[in-house]
């Protein structure tokens, strides 16, 4: 399990993010780059990473399910995701 303190940073920047959105992209329209530099780093949704929902991994990430490949695995295993299933051939 992640530390806490990494999800709060997380959550912290998607709520920068949500903010400035608006802002950054009429100043990106415009071209205003000095002002657009004024703007917090982290209110760049560049600046987001993603994580397990569950146990807040950063690698191995699995877009389509929220969840990392370790988690995945389990939960497939466990025929908790519907539609998947292990390979065999």
């Amino acid at each position: 399990m992640a530390r806490k303190s990494l999800f709060a940073r997380e959550e912290k920047r998607k709520k920068l993010h949500e903010k400035f959105e608006a802002l950054r992209k009429e100043l990106k329209a415009k071209g205003d780059w000095d002002a657009l530099q004024s703007l917090p780093r982290n209110s760049s949704k560049i600046r987001q990473h993603n994580r397990c929902a569950l146990t807040g991994r950063a690698r191995a990430y699995y877009r389509k399910f929220g969840i990392s490949r370790l988690v995945l695995r389990e939960k497939a295993l466990q025929g908790l995701l519907p539609g998947v299933q292990k390979a065999s051939w």
